[in-house]
């Protein structure tokens, strides 16, 4: 197939997605005539992340080198994080790349959104040499020692475990509503109720770690659909320390630790295996996503898998969110797989909720209708090539895969045939990394358990 003029050869394609032109492959395709040096860097608070590539630089190919470039910075944009892009190279490839992330361009949701997310005004601009790459990685115990209470903030439940030396002595899970209250005093009750019922089964409490949804830095939270409601100057007074604040009023001055939910997802991953590198992904109302590095910390990166660009060509699915096309948020979730059953020709009822319509694809998947395990192997497909991407990202060791998209014996379906395609296509990568379903392990360790881990214990 092609693109733009470059020529991309697949063997595996999905079945009810014919036309899918993997990202990744693009990338390779495109990269092996480019040889004009281009140099992308994006900056966020805490890093710089860097990419050193190339275009063609030539008129024929003008188009595909804008392309291969705006993508190339989406990609780092939502992966590392950011607010400013610094690019070095073919003057009109930079002009016409920051054109789409001016105001009123086909990226200003980007740039808009990143901007709030780092509190800093958002620009692309043209520099005669990028700076060097700059990370702030942050060491995390992984260690259960002493008494402890982690705690997980989600959308429509809290959980809070307490533990002595690894060992849980109390857990509770509360039904919460945090995205119907504009008050963010109902979300600090909320998180210093679940501290005080732990905390009283505990002799004392050494630490705290909190799991979140949204994007965390330096133990604060810059952003969260959890306070959906909560105006803009209010959520800028109140929310950022919301869980240092409950933390220190209700257990006084210890050690707290506030990171992201795939963060902790990915960190429960690591534990369970005893390694780093590890890719935590879950497949559900959306995509999300969270990095343990190889030495096992976190690395402040963003992680915000569901904007990056998993697909090129006509006719991409569209993100009705941001309004860009071939991300991830359009493969890896409930709406992929009732966008794939239609194609199928599986009629899902209009009165059932989207979770409910993933089910009964589930549910023909596992009565052995032929039209679901097209479904199921498209999604398959198109992980394996979206991982083979984020390898170049990340380079992980384990990929841990959740979210109701992979539950039951369709992902395992999934699973499976994502496994052979990566040895098909990816027979380097597919000796190289091991994918894992929740097992026993996993679950022990839990999202709360996790949480707990984050704070170091000075002895």
């Amino acid at each position: 197939m092609e693109h733009l003029g470059i020529e991309v050869s697949l063997k595996s394609v999905p079945p009810l997605d014919p036309g899918f032109l993997p990202m990744h492959r693009f990338n390779g395709s495109f990269l092996r005539t480019a040889r004009q040096p281009f140099h992308i860097a994006v900056e966020r608070p805490g890093g710089t992340a860097v990419l050193h590539t190339r275009i063609h630089g030539t008129a024929d190919r003008f188009d595909a080198d804008v392309f291969y470039a705006e993508r190339a910075v989406k990609t780092l944009l939502w992966a590392r994080g950011g607010f400013r892009v610094l690019l070095a190279g073919d003057e009109a490839v930079c002009r016409a790349v920051a054109a789409q992330y001016a105001p009123g361009g086909p990226r200003d949701f980007d740039a808009q959104f990143l901007a709030g997310v780092c509190r800093r005004p958002f620009s692309v601009e043209r520099v005669a040499e990028v700076p060097e790459a700059h990370d702030q990685p942050r060491s995390v115990s992984r260690r259960l020692d002493g008494c402890r209470i982690g705690f997980d903030a989600g959308g429509s439940d809290r959980k809070v475990a307490a533990l002595m030396d690894g060992q849980v002595v109390y857990s509770e899970e509360t039904v919460w509503s945090p995205k119907e209250h504009a008050d963010p005093a109902y979300h600090y009750s909320g998180i210093a109720a679940a501290l005080r019922a732990a905390a009283a089964h505990l002799p004392r409490v050494d630490a705290v770690g909190i799991s979140t949804a949204g994007i965390c830095r330096d133990d604060r939270l810059l952003r969260s659909a959890l306070f959906l409601r909560v105006p803009e100057p209010l959520f800028a007074a109140q929310v950022p320390d919301i869980f240092l604040r409950a933390a220190a009023d209700t257990l006084g001055p210890i050690p707290c630790a506030v990171a992201n939910d795939g963060d902790v997802s990915a960190l429960a991953g690591a534990m369970s295996v005893d390694d780093g590198g590890v890719l935590g992904l879950a497949m559900g109302t959306s995509e999300a996503a969270g990095y343990v590095d190889d030495r096992g910390r976190l690395t402040g990166w963003f992680n915000e898998l569901a904007f990056v660009p998993v697909a090129a060509g006509p006719g991409l699915p569209v993100d009705p969110w941001s309004g860009d096309a071939g991300c991830g948020a359009s493969y890896f979730s409930q709406d992929a797989v009732i966008r794939l059953a239609a194609a199928a020709g599986i009629s899902l009822p209009d009165a059932l909720s989207p979770a409910e319509k993933l089910a009964l694809v589930q549910r023909l998947a596992d009565d052995g209708d032929s039209r679901a395990d097209a479904v199921f192997d498209t999604v398959g497909v198109w992980l394996a090539h979206a991982l083979a991407g984020y390898h170049a990202l990340y380079g992980f060791h384990h990929v841990f895969l959740q979210g109701r998209v992979v539950s039951g014996g369709a992902g395992e379906r999934l699973l499976a045939r994502c496994r052979t395609v990566l040895g098909e296509e990816y027979p380097a990568l597919s000796r190289t990394i091991r994918l894992h379903l929740p097992d026993d392990g996993f679950r022990r360790v839990g999202q709360a358990v996790a949480a707990a881990a984050l704070p170091v214990i000075a002895r």
